[in-house]
Parts: C-alpha cells; sequence; structure tokens
C-alpha cells in the first residue's frame, strides 16, 4: 500500500521512482496503467512534498487507462492526493487520449513519464513514440515490466505478451530510432533487484 492505496510494484522500484522524482523536480507526471492507483498516489504525494519544500509549483499528475474500475475510481478520487490527480479512460494509444495529454503538458517545465499499461512491444513501441517526445531534457521515462523478457517461455502464457514480445524489445527497438535516450544503468545498479531491467530511459538531449 502507498498512503493507504495498493500499489503492485517492486518495493526497489518504488523506491527508484522516488528518488528520480526528487531529481527531476517535474511539474507534470504522465503515467499509463492505473490498476488500484497506488502509483498515481505515489506520485501526487511526491509532487505535493516538492511543493511543500518551495521546488516546485502546481505539480500534477495525468494517468491513463483503458478500463478504470468504478471502485477503484471512487478510492482515488476521495483521497487527499486526488486534487493533484486527471485521470483519462481509454486506450493509451488512441489518438484523442494523446491530444488531451499533450495538451496537460502545455507549459510544463519538467515531464516525467512512467509506461505500465498494456506490455505487449507494439503498445508499448506506440506509447514510446507517442509520449517519449514529452519529457523533458534531464528527466525520465521508466518502462515497467522489461523483465518478462528475461523470464523463462511459457511463463506469461495466459497473457498477450511473453519473450520476444514486451516492453524490453519494445524499448530496444525505441533507442534504435531515437538517441534522445539512453538506459540508465546507475539507478538499476543500486537498487539490485528492479522489474524493469533497461527500462530506467534518461533523456539526454
Amino acid at each position: 500500500f502507498w498512503l493507504g492505496v495498493p500499489i503492485i510494484q517492486e518495493p526497489q522500484d518504488i523506491q527508484a521512482w522516488q528518488e528520480m522524482i526528487w531529481e527531476v523536480k517535474p511539474d507534470l507526471i504522465i503515467e499509463t496503467g492505473i490498476a488500484w492507483g497506488g502509483s498515481i498516489i505515489l506520485s501526487a504525494s511526491m509532487l505535493t512534498l516538492l511543493e511543500a519544500c518551495g521546488q516546485i509549483e502546481n505539480g500534477q499528475v495525468v494517468a491513463v487507462d483503458i478500463d478504470i474500475r468504478a471502485h477503484n475510481k471512487e478510492n482515488i478520487l476521495n483521497h487527499p492526493m486526488s486534487k493533484k490527480i486527471t485521470m483519462f479512460e481509454g486506450s493509451s494509444i488512441d489518438k484523442s487520449i494523446i491530444d488531451k495529454v499533450v495538451d496537460m503538458a502545455k507549459n510544463k517545465k519538467r515531464v516525467m513519464l512512467c509506461l505500465d499499461s498494456n506490455h505487449t512491444h507494439d503498445h508499448v513501441l506506440a506509447e514510446l513514440r507517442a509520449y517519449a517526445p514529452l519529457v523533458s531534457v534531464g528527466s525520465y521515462c521508466l518502462v515497467f515490466d522489461t523483465g518478462v523478457e528475461d523470464l523463462p517461455g511459457g511463463s506469461t502464457a495466459d497473457r498477450p505478451w511473453g519473450k520476444g514480445n514486451n516492453p524490453k524489445t519494445a524499448v530496444w527497438e525505441f533507442l534504435k530510432q531515437n538517441d534522445n535516450f539512453h538506459i540508465d544503468k546507475t539507478i538499476e545498479s543500486k537498487i539490485i533487484l528492479t522489474s524493469a531491467p533497461d527500462g530506467f530511459l534518461k533523456r539526454i538531449k
């Protein structure tokens, strides 16, 4: 749980995420994939702390999910951090959703991105192409569940993704086409265990 809301992340990745947020000091965090909502509550709470310390102004989280369950949405909206969160229901690669997120990013000084929705190669690659240009230089795009590529074959037989078709393969393909980002290995080296190997992408230009 994060501030009372279930969060489906490795504890080490939670540690890394808060460290990245404190380093970058974003005034907008974009997240795809909401699930129970703990991750966006985490992001919103970190932005609240940054504001309290005078580091940023008007920090916002925008989150997208193709299916926001009614009870999860109610829990998020009733949370004290909800005032910092905007949720859009729909596919993260739908043009109408992309346009809404792009509009929210206008006039923001520093933008971070977290991708954790559909984990197929094509979907994650489409998300990277749509949202990575919004990431500020020196900021991060965190791509979760790249570790699927490292699992034994058949480990995700009940899912449409698996070895050779997952977020890590999408990251590799994206980086072949885009030299604005590189994989920041220092983060995963510090935390040792992560669900996002090769998924900590830092924008360098």
